[in-house]
């Protein structure tokens, strides 16, 4: 099991923000944008843009990768 979140730099339509993921989330997160033939930030932008206001970033990406590995199965 990892360590704490650590936080993480992304552009999101142009501007600098950060999100605190556990390396593992990273990881897969990273793997998942790869396999789309797409940049992280760009991923990153579609999941911002799809959220709930009311829900973090951070949570949202987590929540899309488990998602993504969930629907593999």
């Amino acid at each position: 099991m990892s360590g704490p979140p650590i936080k993480r730099s992304l552009t999101l339509q142009g501007h600098r923000t950060s999100v605190s993921l556990e390396d593992e989330f990273w990881n897969a997160f990273r793997e998942i944008a790869q396999s789309k033939s797409i940049p992280i930030n760009v991923l990153a932008s579609e999941i911002d843009a799809a959220r709930n206001p009311e829900t973090g970033l951070a949570s949202a990406i987590r929540v899309f990768v488990l998602n993504w590995y969930w629907s593999k199965n």
